[in-house]
């Protein structure tokens, strides 16, 4: 498959400077300026691709919303069940939440990732999805 027709209407962009914390390849994409207000990405996971658990952490405000715009894909709070997601699904990821999110093992899957400004605001990078985990799904 032609990795450039991936990413839906912003495209796939880069090879993902936070690939360290995926299982499989994942590209990012930047649609506004990082060190600004709301900072928002398109980021593209090929399939089976996921990132590892992690917390957006804040004291106030904080949080993370994605976007689905491409493909299929999954999305999991710890301790709940995990979320089928598709173009068009919103989700809403509270502060100091520990989750993960990627593909579906048939699919590319993209989504605008952002998060609510915040104070004290930091990701923390926890545990890989195993395959074990993900070939539950």
């Amino acid at each position: 498959m032609d990795n450039n027709n991936h990413g839906g209407a912003f495209g796939m962009g880069e090879p993902n400077p936070y690939g360290k914390y995926f299982i499989g390849n994942s590209y990012l994409k930047s649609l506004t300026n990082n060190d600004g207000y709301l900072p928002i990405s398109n980021v593209t996971f090929e399939p089976r691709c996921r990132n590892n658990w992690h917390i957006h952490h804040a004291t106030k405000g904080g949080g993370q919303v994605l976007i689905c715009i491409e493909g299929e894909g999954w999305y999991q709070q710890e301790g709940k069940e995990p979320q089928s997601l598709r173009a068009g699904d919103i989700v809403e990821i509270p502060a100091n939440t520990k989750h993960w999110h990627g593909a579906k093992s048939d699919s590319w899957f993209s989504h605008l990732a952002f998060e609510y400004p915040g104070e004290n605001c930091s990701t923390e990078w926890c545990n890989p999805v195993t395959d074990e985990e993900y070939d539950k799904l």
